[in-house]
This record gives C-alpha cells, structure tokens and sequence, in this order.
C-alpha cells in the first residue's frame, strides 16, 4: 500500500482519536443521534462488555435460547407436519439475508449440514417462484425464519405473504412451521404470537452488523455450524483491534490504508478478491457493511461532504479471466484487498504435475495476480488466514466491522445511521400510492387514452413515471391493464383490457 513512514506519522493521530471514540461507542455512547440509540454490536461476542446487566442477560439468554431451539429441531422435538425440519427458508433483506448467505456459504457442508437453507432476499416474484420449486413437495419438512426488526421493511413482509400464501395452498399451517426474529412490539412480534418461536433485535444492532446476534447465529446454529467459534473468532479479533499501537492493530492498518488509497475521499473503490470459492458472497457482504455504513452526504457536523468507498469483487482466479486485465492495464480507480487461504483442502490432493496441486496453482495465481499490480503501481492489502472455518470467519467479520467504524472516524461521518435508505422507502412509497391511482383510473375507462391524459387525470406532471407504471400494469395480465404501445412512449394508449 506504499504506506510510508511520513503518512503513517501524520495518521497516528487522527487514528488514536477514532480509537478513543471506538471505546465510548463500546462503553454505551449514543452513536445513531438519528434514533437516539447506541451502537452495541461488539457486546454481542462478549456480553460484558455490555453497559448495563440487563443487556448482558439478553445477550447471553438469547445464544443459549438459539442453542436448545436448534437442538429440540434437529432431534425432531420441533417439527413440520411432515415430520423433522430437513429445510430452512429464511424470508429477509438487507443484512438480514447478507451476512447468514455468506456464512452458510462460506461454512456449509452440503453432505454433513443439519438442514439446507434457501432465501427470499427479495421482493421479485420470479426469484421467490424459483425457491419455491426447489421447495416443491418439501413445505411440510421446511421451517421459515422471517427477519425483520419493525416488521414494516416491505420486501420481507412480501415474502412472509408469499410463503404464506404458498404453504396454504399446501394445506398446511405457517404459524406452525415458523419463526421470528424482531424487536419486541414490533408489527411482526404481534403478528406472529402464535408461531413457533419468537427471538429478539434489539435497537442497538444495526441490519448490517447483526450478523452474530441471533439475525445470523439462529440460521447458522439449525445449519449446523459453530456459532461458539463465530463468536470466538469476532471476539479475538476485537481484543486485537482495540490495539493502541497502529502497527499492531489489523483494523487501524486497514482503515489507515483506505484513507491514503482514496485521499480520504473515497477516491478509489475497494476490489475484493478472496482466493477461494467459500468466499465467494464475501464482497457482496461487505459491500453493505462498507457503502452502507460510510456512503454519507453530511459529516456529523452536517457540512456536505458526499463520503464513500465503493465495493466490488468476487473470487480468484476466476476473476484473473475477467476483469483482473483492466485492472492490471486500465484505470488506476481502486485498490485490491486479497485474501489468502494457506489450506487448499481438508485432505490429500492429487497432483495436476509433478508434485504440483490445484491448491498451488490457486495459491501462484494470487501471487502472481498481486505481484503484477504491484508491478503496475497498484495498490493491494493481503489479509491472510489458515484455513476458512467458523472462527476466521467470525474474525473476519470483526476486523471489517471495526475497520468501517475507525475510518468513519477519520473521515467525520457517522457511520451508524442511513438516511439515505429511508429515503429511497419513502420515494417507493409515492411510486405505489401513484400506481393506485393510476390503475383505478384505467380500470375507469371505456377507451384507452395516452399518458398526457392520464397523468393529467391522476395530477402527476412526471410523464416518463407515469408511463412507466403503465407500461408495467400493462405488462401482468392479473392486473387486466391493455397497454397498445409504440416506439414512441408519447404515442402509447393504455386502458382496461
């Protein structure tokens, strides 16, 4: 990274400050002044920590209530109508179906898992289709865990109807095939009194790092996996992040790194390149841990400022055969983060040469790959673990948690609240309420008309939007809208089919 003595002179500073205010953020300092709430995700892998024993009880309660939950599952205490639970449909969005996708991935063993997990991670009607036909004939042996903090975030309160609406036209009961997790209160605590089991989200631990509360640890614990080493792992790496000395603080080096790639602007995106195929999810992960948490148009004394630092990436080598040639030869927009994994297999493997394996041709084409940036004037951090396993996955997600928050500090943002998702749920929120109307009008017509009529008669100026809703009505023949389109959107006519 070509971190130089005079750089990291000038950054010890600003660094011991952000440490300073890392250790009022784990104390129980306000941190999101939007909700007036604090931040405590590093209280979930050690409960004393915790600023109250209150919270410390839940914590605790909460991993012991995950272990006899998953437990009573696998041994057929809790089951389906169709007997033991073999399937788990977990209905979530955002880092509620980020983070437990990328450990089940990066942890699961298909030949030895307890259950086998599928997603609605989205409100696309295909998508969720095409994970109920996997699911075929399998309702009565699947469990659904639904996550939603408010129970109000619309793309998994779709799903809960779909998987709702699917498990009843299977002739069996949802409520006694599902669970929750959400905050006490919540819409989604009262809607589901009667199910299964109900498990909490607390206030103070956002969608996007809730990965090792009950948000990841429950999927992963009826997967099977090791949530003790996950939290073990976090743990370990946050006792060795609160470091003060720069030098030996993993996360205090990467934050001090994004900051001199990008100028402390975000002027370079982050390319995440994990060699091995277990980490594959880990880029799309962080992209919501890092965009997120740092993607900000105010700092927190409310001057705008736009912050950020984009995310992108997926596997090596298969990336050596895209888009690594760009970035060895074109523009000099980014740095890579590699990770490296010294164990190629948890067995023998055979030789592809003489005394050559696939692992060592992995393993040279990550050196290979870093060397020629570094020979192209690219910058690079090599984050390097022994083997993927519940407990370097669970530091792994430790060290990019707390190296977000650190930069945070040294840019001036608040990297625990995000204004600007709200603000795209609101906006969504207009477009349906003018989708209503526009269908109630065309279900009121006896003639088609074209889209100045239309908007005129729904008072909408916006004539691209209103053709647009059109188009789309026009487009689902359950909505009974007749769209007689053109090449020219102007000339379109719409009415009731």
């Amino acid at each position: 990274m070509n971190l130089g003595d005079s750089f990291l002179s000038q950054i010890s500073g600003p660094l011991a400050k952000a440490l300073e205010e890392m250790r009022a953020l784990e104390g129980g300092a306000i941190a999101n002044r939007d909700e007036n709430r604090m931040v405590g995700h590093y209280w979930l892998r050690n409960p004393r920590l915790a600023p109250s024993p209150g919270i410390a009880r839940e914590i605790v309660d909460t991993v012991e209530r995950i272990k006899a939950f998953a437990a009573k599952v696998h041994s057929g205490e809790i089951a389906g109508a169709g007997g033991r639970f073999e399937h788990l449909l977990l209905i979530g969005i955002g880092g509620s179906a980020l983070g437990p996708q990328f450990v089940a991935s990066a942890l699961g063993q298909p030949d030895s898992d307890k259950m086998k997990l599928f997603f609605f991670d989205n409100t696309d009607p295909d998508g969720m289709d095409r994970t109920l036909k996997l699911l075929a004939g399998k309702l009565s042996k699947t469990l659904c865990i639904v996550i939603s903090k408010s129970g109000g975030t619309k793309e998994t309160r779709n799903g809960m109807i779909e998987a709702e609406t699917a498990f009843s036209k299977a002739g069996l009961a949802f409520d006694k095939h599902s669970v929750a997790i959400t905050m006490a209160g919540s819409v989604l605590d009262k809607y589901s009194a009667g199910w299964i089991a109900r498990f909490p989200m607390w206030d103070w631990v956002g969608g996007r790092t809730s990965q090792l509360s009950a948000v990841g640890l429950l999927p992963a614990a009826l997967q099977g996996l090791d949530i003790d080493s996950l939290l073990a792992g976090a743990k370990d790496c946050d006792e060795a992040t609160r470091n003060a000395s720069l030098l030996d603080n993993p996360a205090a080096l990467l934050a001090a790194s994004w900051f001199y790639a990008g100028n402390g602007r975000g002027d370079k995106a982050m390319v995440v390149l994990p060699y091995k195929d277990r980490l594959e999810l880990f880029s799309k992960y962080l992209q919501q841990l890092v965009m997120e948490s740092l993607g900000k148009e105010l700092d927190r004394s409310g001057k705008k400022v736009n912050q950020g630092l984009t995310v992108f990436g997926n596997k090596g080598a298969t990336d050596q055969h895209s888009y690594i040639q760009q970035l060895r030869d074109g523009l000099d927009n980014f740095f890579a983060v590699f990770v490296e994994v010294l164990s190629d297999r948890s067995n023998a493997s055979v030789d592809v040469e003489p005394k050559i394996k696939s692992g060592d041709y992995l393993h040279a084409f990550y050196m290979g790959t870093r060397k020629a940036l570094f020979d192209g004037g690219r910058l690079s951090v090599t984050i390097t673990i022994g083997e993927v396993n519940a407990r370097t996955v669970g530091a792994l997600i430790a060290l990019f948690e707390r190296a977000v928050g650190l930069y945070a500090s040294l840019v001036d943002i608040n990297a625990y609240h995000q204004p600007g998702v709200q603000a795209g749920k609101v906006a969504a929120d207009e477009i349906i309420e003018l989708k209503l109307k526009i269908l109630a009008h065309l279900r009121s017509l006896k003639e088609p008309q074209g889209i100045e009529e239309i908007s005129k008669a729904v008072g909408c100026v916006d004539l691209e939007s209103v053709f647009k809703l059109c188009n789309h009505l026009a487009a689902n023949q359950d909505r009974y809208i007749l769209g007689l389109n053109s090449p020219n959107p102007s000339q379109a006519r719409f009415g009731p089919r």
